[in-house]
């Protein structure tokens, strides 16, 4: 019974995981600013490759079982990683575009500007 439901919880972490990535492969197409097509970039890598590495855990421990543990803490283990690295890198890119006086439109607020970074 609960190998059943870790399948079934797993099978739709990594379609929703798939369709997350489409979600934002479109944003990166549709978006008009380079800097929310950053953030549409960091949405597909959270949600289109932690997102299923979690679902492949609960994929692995429901399939094998206690044999599957080391793949499950393996993926989960990965997911943190990139969960915590991705909007660090996607940040970083932002501000070095910012500095290179990358245009921002519409642009409302500068707070960059306002600390004279």
């Amino acid at each position: 019974m609960v190998t059943e439901i870790f399948l079934v919880i797993g099978t739709f972490l990594v379609v929703l995981g798939g369709a997350l990535s489409i979600i934002g492969a479109i944003g990166l197409l549709r978006f008009p600013s380079y800097f929310v097509r950053i953030h549409a970039a960091t949405v597909s890598v959270i949600g289109g490759s932690v997102v299923p590495l979690i679902g492949v855990a609960f994929l692995s421990y429901g399939i094998h079982g206690q044999d599957g543990i080391v793949t499950s803490l393996g993926a989960l283990g990965t997911a943190a990683f990139i969960f915590l690295t991705a909007p660090v890198s996607s940040h970083a890119i932002a501000r070095s575009a910012a500095r290179m006086r990358i245009p921002r439109e519409p642009l409302e607020h500068d707070h960059l500007e306002e600390d004279g970074r």
